[in-house]
């Protein structure tokens, strides 16, 4: 769509240029026969030359005002720009990646009109630190958000405690980068970028807001029923404008995102729709668990919220028809980290691992972009990627020039929508927290642990990661381990930490679902 704008205004330039220049031919004609007439007449050739000056400096304000209308219309045709991010969703629960339990219909349409990505990885196996990545196209690491901010699991040595952590103040953001283009920004879901009102989305960027601070919340609103002890988990409209969702929370963020699309559809909006589903607590409708009568428990209720998300999405996604400006919007679907089937039995088969581990089952999401008229529809792209490519991509796309983006580690993916690039545009992609760290280059990924040896996967023919090749490969695992401890060493150390308990907890449920069939 840049593309054809950028040739319909090169075309406008042309036309004027050439009436210009006709112009100017008749001029001369004019000019050329004044001074036959009056034989050298100064007076008369005087005044041939003010008309000639007067309509060559027409002719270069035609120009300019034509560069300059096209320009203005360039920046009408900007693409509004969705994000969907679902929370702690499995990797093997929609229809698009496979699934025929899961009930998906709306995602697995859009995935058909979109470029599906099938090997996006997030920088981080947990949620706070993977938003914080993707949120300023960086390693999270580099500026001290290692870690989860959770209030109450953090270790009495950490820099900063409680609701002092949060995306730190010098830190630009998406919302910051895309407001400089012109867009209006806003956010309507899960936040977890910091509680305390200095961290707000409002101070980071974003000009709109519908919804919590927090990490978590229940689904419904809080009352006696259903009692809340974090002040950061009521949900909020603006700065401060706190009001309970009436209704079933993923439905709620469906209509507060097609309210904010109905009202700034007549000018460029990025709208992060940031979903809770499917993260605990486990909590479904009576009607959407009815679907699902061969399943039972805590798989029955996960179902059951994937389709409500499903549904949402599919509500927003219409939203964008009845506006009419759906062939001008890019939509983004993904997930911020592989499931944690221990806590909501979601599936990321056939990945080995889950959420808080470095296996591909922890980092692997799924990754689906809709652009109508620049991405080729029901097309892949099977090289890594990473969510950090997110901000230059939606900046680039938006009319920015990603030279202009200082110390950011993602790449703008538009070669790859345009159909240009064939290979990943990173060298290496990294992962770390504390000991446990990995690296992926071209298809071999090492993975360091803090109990045992390192490993190494070819991941082109081991995406499972059971064929351990390290004792077969020393000479590549040298080479690897000592470029991920390069790249460790450009990093900050953590501004806040777990307490150590949970690393081993971490260990305990990599091992659980690494060699589970």
């Amino acid at each position: 769509m840049i593309n054809l704008t950028c040739a319909y205004i090169g075309i406008k330039i042309v036309v004027v240029i050439s009436i210009s220049l006709k112009l100017c031919n008749i001029l001369l004609i004019v000019y050329n026969w004044a001074l036959l007439k009056t034989l050298l007449s100064f007076e008369r050739l005087d005044m041939a030359v003010k008309l000639f000056r007067s309509v060559l400096c027409l002719c270069m304000i035609m120009v300019g005002s034509c560069i300059s209308v096209s320009g203005s219309e360039a920046e009408n045709e900007q693409p509004n720009i969705i994000f969907i991010f679902a929370d702690d969703a499995g990797y093997a629960d929609f229809g698009f990646h496979g699934s025929t339990v899961m009930k998906t219909p709306n995602l697995d349409a859009f995935a058909k009109q979109s470029m599906l990505f099938e090997q996006a990885y997030v920088s981080a196996a947990v949620c706070g630190p993977s938003r914080a990545g993707l949120l300023t196209g960086r390693y999270q690491q580099r500026f001290g958000y290692e870690e989860n901010n959770v209030p109450g699991y953090m270790s009495a040595s950490s820099r900063l405690v409680s609701h002092d952590m949060g995306l730190p103040h010098d830190q630009v953001t998406m919302g910051d980068y895309l407001k400089k283009l012109g867009y209006t920004t806003a956010l309507v879901g899960k936040w977890h970028q910091g509680n305390a009102d200095e961290y707000h989305p409002l101070k980071r960027g974003f000009d709109i807001f519908a919804g919590f601070r927090g990490g978590a919340r229940s689904y419904y609103a809080y009352d006696e029923a259903h009692f809340n002890a974090r002040p950061e988990d009521r949900w909020e409209y603006g700065f401060g404008n706190f009001k309970e969702p009436e209704k079933y929370l993923t439905d709620v963020m469906a209509d507060d995102a097609i309210k904010i699309i109905e009202e700034n559809k007549d000018k460029p909006l990025f709208l992060m729709l940031s979903f809770t589903a499917v993260h605990t607590p486990m909590e479904a409708e009576p009607e959407d668990l009815a679907q699902f009568p061969d399943l039972e428990g805590k798989r029955q209720t996960y179902a059951a919220m994937n389709l409500s998300m499903d549904r949402a999405i599919g509500r927003v996604l219409k939203s964008l028809e009845d506006q009419g400006i759906a062939d001008n919007t890019i939509v983004v679907f993904s997930n911020d980290n592989g499931g944690p089937s221990d806590t909501n039995v979601s599936s990321n088969k056939p990945l080995s691992g889950t959420k808080a581990n470095h296996l591909e089952g922890g980092i692997r999401v799924p990754f689906l972009v809709r652009w109508p008229g620049f991405v080729a529809q029901n097309s892949k792209f099977s090289e890594p990627i990473s969510l950090l490519d997110l901000l230059p991509t939606f900046y680039h796309a938006g009319g920015g020039s990603v030279a202009n983006l200082d110390g950011v580690d993602g790449k703008s993916l538009l070669p790859i929508l345009e159909g240009k690039a064939k290979q990943s545009l990173h060298d290496a992609l990294y992962w770390k927290k504390e000991n446990r760290a990995a690296i992926r280059e071209g298809d071999w990924k090492l993975i360091r642990f803090p109990d045992r040896p390192a490993q190494l996967f070819n991941i082109a023919e081991d995406e499972t990661e059971m064929n351990d090749l390290a004792s077969k490969n020393p000479e590549l695992v040298k080479r690897l381990y000592k470029k991920l401890f390069e790249w460790e060493l450009t990093l900050e150390r953590p501004t806040w930490m777990l307490k150590r308990e949970y690393e081993g907890m971490a260990m305990e449920r990599m091992d659980r679902y690494w060699d589970e069939e």
